[in-house]
């Protein structure tokens, strides 16, 4: 057994001894954890050149834990980043059957699971155990500002329409995401949650759309018309 430990945070994407898989043998499963848990076990099978990609969605500087149990020792796992169309940050033949990875980027990671090519050509059959988790980390060294729940506050560019507004903003962070408290002038506070590389509204009548429009800026907006500019120092700090 192999543990791997590494950041992304100054990696190289490791490109070869992947084995080869087309859409049609891939199957695709969205992970997602028990209400309260930060972490879960899934039990599989594979056979032959089947192919499951287990998708989970994780923010930036969470931790990304993986560990695979098998009893025949033919199924493997590799982990692609976000964007990936095949290149993997983690390849499970070379590296082994665990990794901790510290991620340097917000979005959708795929853990695929798979045969090496000898075993798959032979129609076996790989029964396995993924134990998955990304542990909850406080931001305990990340003050409050005076007087308030709020990690930081400030101003946030925003839109009412083609209007170009501004709006106050206060933030509380957690666990690599975000609560961000936003209000226009005129209008009632809106509570955004980032979280797992997305973006949800708890306030009321808040339909919400979002997108990311540059390396480090996101766009939010609710209801057609109410539009909110949110940096990634706003969300991470810095």
């Amino acid at each position: 057994m192999k543990l791997c430990v590494k950041s992304m945070k100054v990696f190289m994407l490791i490109t070869v001894a992947i084995p080869l898989v087309t859409i049609a043998q891939i199957t695709t499963k969205k992970v997602a954890f028990p209400v309260g848990k930060s972490a879960t076990v899934l039990q599989g099978k594979i056979t032959g050149e089947q192919t499951i990609d287990y998708t989970i969605g994780a923010n930036q500087g969470q931790k990304l834990n993986i560990s695979l149990a098998n009893a025949n020792s033919i199924v493997y796992f590799n982990v692609l980043p976000p964007g990936s169309s095949g290149e993997a940050i983690f390849i499970g033949q070379n590296e082994g059957n665990k990794c901790s990875i510290t991620l340097a980027q917000s979005g959708t990671y795929k853990i695929r699971v798979y045969q090496m090519r000898s075993t798959a050509r032979r129609g076996e059959v790989g029964n396995y155990s993924l134990s998955i988790a990304i542990p909850v980390v406080s931001n305990v060294s990340d003050a409050k500002v005076s007087g308030t729940n709020y990690n930081a506050t400030g101003d946030l560019r925003a839109a009412i329409g083609s209007t170009q507004k501004s709006a106050k903003f206060g933030v509380i962070r957690s666990n690599g995401g975000a609560e961000v408290h936003a209000t226009l002038p005129g209008k009632s506070k809106r509570v955004f949650v980032f979280s797992q590389g997305e973006w949800s509204c708890k306030s009321a009548n808040c339909k919400l759309n979002f997108a990311k429009i540059s390396s480090d800026e996101w766009e939010l907006i609710v209801n057609s018309s109410e539009k909110y500019y949110i940096p990634y120092a706003v969300i991470y700090g810095g």
